[in-house]
């Protein structure tokens, strides 16, 4: 420890059970004997020091000497994790001096463009948890509003650089991506093992759930252990020719996962942001061929084929520059697809599709052929126009069925218990009709208020789709969630709304 820091108050390290997500935070006594509360007066962050390392905070003060001692600084569980020193060290604390970079942030909220340093300085202090929460909602909604091609490329380069870089000794490492916004639609989960089973590198890392109910990741973690590092995703990837595993575990993007825990409380998921976000972690992971999902509907993300239109040029633009081969497709977003929305009715969707159950949902299967086939017509040892046919082959004969239970058993047991709510009601029709339209947000927003993904086992089964006919009371679907408060607020939620219009007219809401 510098003389500097020796002559500076210090408090002693302690570890405080709070969970305060993704930000720094430390707490101090109001009647701490090293340092002046007042003192702080102004200053949101401080900086603690110990030994050669710093760490950033967001700066509580407490009354409660049962919490923090005078003599003590109280560090979350994710300030203590990062920090690495044991509790009882002693850590001179003082008020933190705000990231150069926040300069580059205040520009881009008067509406300025942003140099190519500017934006990196900004992603190095966010891979490094050097802002709290409101100053990234600064930067993204400064970014919302406006973002040129030049900040688009150098957004996405910074984010690439500033994790894990992955590379495979494979000349083709195949990816596939949906840009969300759609209920179920867990095709990743059917693709990788098919894919896989054929002989082609799949390495799939996936974020989690921003707006939906479930990501991959969330689903995954049902079946297997998500939470994998970069050593074993690449065992894993050598022994099964492919994973499905959480990015922000593998460090891909770090900056990538700072940005969505800030994205997801504020429903936020603007195009370039969505770009950066989707290519940085593609580019790291060290994926060559990449397929794009995008879902098109009136509730969907894409609400017309001129704006499919838009971000698929945006997409093809950023991978051109990156080396990066992207196939942009898009498919139909008017509904859910699969019968669950949730992670474990999403994963049990995919079982029973790779296990070629009678019950297995026919769009599920079908989207997920599809898909297969574009990746697979990348092997150069495929015939034009052979992928459909090798996918089917490869599903129907439970090859792919087999390679998942391999991927499963490679990445170990899931890590937390995944049951189904033992809270449930039913949904159901006013009138007889045929159901001719389903808001995709509406069921996905009904999904999160029943619990979904936090609670695993919270979600909605679909019992009807667009063209089906009902008669009246007959369910339209069933909600499960695992608490009663959140049993209650899902009731209410489907009673002023529940999401589906009939051909005569009548929309969701209760009569």
């Amino acid at each position: 420890m510098s003389t500097t820091d020796s002559a500076r108050p210090q408090l002693k390290i302690r570890s405080v059970a709070l969970d305060t997500g993704r930000e720094n935070v430390v707490v101090i006594s109001r009647r701490s004997k090293a340092l002046r509360p007042e003192v702080f007066r102004g200053f949101s962050r401080v900086e603690l020091r110990c030994n050669s390392r710093t760490l950033l905070a967001t700066l509580l003060i407490t009354d409660d000497d049962a919490l923090v001692g005078p003599d003590e600084i109280g560090l979350s569980e994710p300030a203590m994790r990062r920090f690495a020193e044991a509790a009882g060290t002693l850590a001179t604390v003082s008020p933190a001096t705000p990231p150069e970079s926040l300069e580059a942030v205040r520009a881009k909220i008067r509406g300025e463009t942003l140099s190519d340093q500017a934006i990196a300085a900004v992603i190095d202090d966010l891979a490094h948890y050097r802002y709290s929460d409101m100053e990234i909602a600064a930067f993204l909604i400064g970014s919302a509003s406006f973002m040129s091609s030049g900040e688009l490329l150098a957004l996405t380069r910074a984010m690439a650089n500033a994790g894990t870089q992955l590379k495979w000794p494979e000349p083709v490492v195949v990816d596939k991506h949906c840009i969300g916004g759609i209920p179920g639609n867990r095709t990743s989960m059917v693709v990788v093992p098919i894919v896989a089973a054929h002989g082609l590198t799949i390495p799939k890392t996936s974020s989690r759930a921003i707006t939906s109910p479930a990501g991959t990741a969330d689903t995954m973690e049902v079946l297997a252990r998500v939470n994998v590092g970069a050593d074993e995703m690449k065992s894993i990837v050598a022994a099964c020719n492919g994973c499905m595993i959480w990015g922000g575990h593998v460090n891909l993007s770090p900056a990538d996962d700072v940005l969505i825990s800030v994205e997801r409380p504020l429903s936020l998921d603007t195009r370039e942001q969505m770009v950066a976000s989707i290519l940085s972690k593609k580019l790291a992971a060290g994926s060559t061929h990449l397929l794009l999902d995008l879902p098109v509907g009136p509730t969907a993300k894409l609400t017309s084929g001129a704006e499919a239109m838009r971000l698929r040029k945006l997409f093809e633009f950023v991978g051109d520059r990156f080396g990066l081969r992207v196939e942009v497709i898009t498919t139909d977003g008017r509904q859910p697809i699969g019968n669950g929305i949730g992670p474990v009715l999403e994963a049990r969707d995919v079982m029973a599709v790779l296990g070629n159950e009678p019950s297995a949902p026919a769009d599920l299967r079908e989207k997920s052929l599809r898909l297969a086939a574009h990746l697979l017509e990348y092997d150069p040892k495929l015939r034009g126009g052979a992928g459909y046919n090798r996918a089917r082959e490869l599903l129907d004969s439970g090859a792919a069925l087999r390679q998942m239970l391999k991927i499963i058993d490679a990445q170990g047991p899931p890590e937390c218990r995944s049951e189904l709510g033992d809270l449930a009601f039913d949904v159901k029709a006013e009138h007889d009709g045929i159901v001719s339209a389903i808001d995709c947000l509406r069921l996905n927003r009904l999904a999160r208020t029943a619990g979904a993904p936090v609670n695993k086992g919270s979600g909605i089964m679909l019992f009807k789709k667009i063209g089906d006919r009902v008669d009246q009371g007959e369910p339209l679907y069933r909600v499960f969630t695992c608490d009663p408060s959140e049993h209650d607020l899902a009731a209410a939620a489907a009673t002023v709304n529940h999401g589906y219009g009939f051909a005569d007219g009548a929309n969701g809401r209760s009569q």
